[in-house]
């Protein structure tokens, strides 16, 4: 054990002084700086030391009460720095203001900070000891359950989970590629159990390990990728650029359909592809049933067979197209829901399977609680007067010739252990998404939680979205390609394989659960112990 010298000393006393006079403010500040190890920024070092001081601060909080004052704190100014491109979605929005936005992101931030608050009033009323290495992983073990709850209860909020973190750049998965042996939230408690130990090693001024853990975490993150494979079924991906504020306008809908049509033009001679396009790929109604005055709605191909047809055509010779599209369910003669759907087409045109978007975005795709906030002007962010209504689940498409798809249609991705049908395990998911309203900072999240997805099932997600990020992604997280924000552009390739199954797709979001109670256990054994 070294000492340091006086001026440091002096420093790191002062700021110790800082953090006990100012808590509030401190958690404030810490959840801020967590935040930035989410991308676009991707700081994981700051925000491994931002978690690091909010463990120290919950530790050092005299009542449970208390503690979950400031995990409350901590989770208002983390959820608004990291969710700040929800405010982007508002500037699409004609019936309500813009500025709605920037009061939106704090106002979901005040209830989404409920769920760190929990973790800290969970974790101190357990914690009956003294020393704050043992409290790490039972704080870890409480962040693992909440970060669990907040992806389903009242319908969930999964987007971006703490173990984000620790994801590596697109050529390598980092310290995320333990994935497969944890599930997500076990790796969110990874990451507090590594803040932590830097922050016990720090306490304990052992200045040598704690050098030694940041250049092991360093390491980690920089670890080569795994060995490439080759996959056998070729495909095409397609994203043609539609920007967010030409979207819905019927003016332009032939001109995005010619252009996403010219990028999916067959290039070299294989006998099956698949051709992707994004959400809200196809302006058209395709689908046979509707009243005339619905496809009359449509400036494009009025009538549905010839949309096929069309659509065909693009599949081209041994092709079969997945595309995003809009569904009608009609009753009396009228619209009375729509459908966030996916279809596949093959050469002749002819619908082969589909699949219906499950987990809906509230007041995106569907208004909660409309009865109340219709009246008072609140609106959808998406489109249209009608809600949109969910599918059963995650489903298998068998395309034959063209594999077993898994569709997960846009932010369906982030739900960990909701994405693949484990009674029919697909050969890749394909995720079709609109980003072009999701401001600078959602594209790069968005992508890099589908890498998650990918290293839990081990399986390959190829992402078409309108304006980008599109990628393949292959069953370690790697990005294998990929098209950048506001560009029109093709990727050519070979699905990436599947692996085995991983230990996390046969047991699904139980394994973190169950690497949560045992980091809690084994923080109150060992305590107990301790006392005795």
């Amino acid at each position: 054990m070294t000492a340091l010298p006086a001026k440091t000393e002096s420093v790191l006393r002062s700021f110790g002084n800082w953090l006990d006079q100012y808590p509030k403010l401190s958690a404030l500040a810490f959840g801020a700086l967590a935040a930035t190890g989410f991308p676009p920024l991707a700081w994981y070092p700051l925000a491994l030391l931002a978690v690091a001081g909010f463990v120290w601060i919950i530790f050092s909080a005299e009542t449970w009460r208390v503690a979950g004052k400031l995990g409350w704190f901590f989770g208002v100014a983390h959820f608004t720095v990291a969710n700040n491109w929800i405010a982007h979605a508002f500037t699409y929005q004609e019936t309500m203001p813009p500025q709605l936005g920037w009061l939106a992101v704090p106002l979901l931030a005040l209830y989404l900070a409920v769920y760190p608050a929990l973790a800290a009033i969970f974790a101190r009323l357990l914690w009956k000891g003294a020393s704050v290495a043992l409290f790490i992983p039972l704080m870890a073990g409480c962040w693992a359950i909440t970060e669990w709850l907040r992806s389903w209860v009242f319908t969930g909020f999964a987007w971006d989970p703490l173990g984000l973190i620790l994801l590596g750049g697109f050529e390598r998965p980092g310290i995320a590629l333990i994935l497969p042996w944890l599930g997500t939230y076990a790796l969110s408690a990874v990451a507090v159990l590594l803040a932590g130990g830097l922050l016990a090693l720090f306490l304990s001024r052992r200045w040598g390990a704690m050098a030694l853990l940041a250049v092991a975490i360093v390491a980690a993150m920089y670890v080569p990728q795994p060995a490439q494979e080759e996959g056998t079924l070729a495909f095409t991906l397609v994203q043609p650029d539609i920007r967010q504020e030409e979207l819905n306008d019927g003016s332009k809908f032939e001109g995005h359909f010619l252009r996403a049509a010219s990028l999916s033009i067959k290039q070299r001679e294989v006998d099956t592809r698949l051709v992707l396009w994004p959400e809200s790929g196809v302006p058209d109604y395709i689908r046979d049933g509707y009243p005339e005055r619905y496809y009359r709605q449509m400036t494009v191909a009025a009538d549905p067979a010839f949309a096929r047809y069309r659509l065909g055509r693009v599949a081209g010779e041994g092709g079969m197209l997945l595309t995003g599209a809009v569904d009608l369910e009609i009753k009396d003669g009228r619209a009375y829901g729509a459908r966030n759907a996916v279809t596949a087409l093959n050469e002749n045109g002819e619908i082969v399977a589909g699949y219906d978007k499950a987990h809906l975005v509230p007041y995106g795709e569907y208004l909660a609680l409309r009865w109340l906030l219709e009246p008072l002007g609140a609106t959808r962010l998406v489109a249209g007067t009608i809600d949109f209504l969910p599918g059963p689940g995650p489903q298998t498409l068998e395309l034959g010739a063209w594999g077993k798809a898994g569709i997960q249609i846009c932010y369906e991705i982030v739900f960990s252990g909701n994405v693949v049908d484990p009674e029919n395990r697909p050969d890749y998911i394909f995720n079709p998404s609109n980003d072009g309203w999701f401001g600078s900072w959602g594209p790069p999240q968005h992508l890099a939680q589908a890498r998650l997805r990918a290293l839990e099932e081990g399986l390959p997600v190829l992402r078409s979205t309108t304006t980008g990020i599109s990628a393949v992604i292959d069953a370690n997280g790697v990005v294998r390609d990929h098209i950048g924000m506001r560009y029109a552009a093709r990727i050519d390739g070979l699905v990436p394989p599947a692996k085995q199954p991983t230990l996390f797709a046969r047991w699904g979001n139980i394994l973190p659960l169950g690497w949560a109670i045992l980091f809690i256990a084994l923080s109150m054994v060992a305590t107990r112990v301790r006392r005795s």
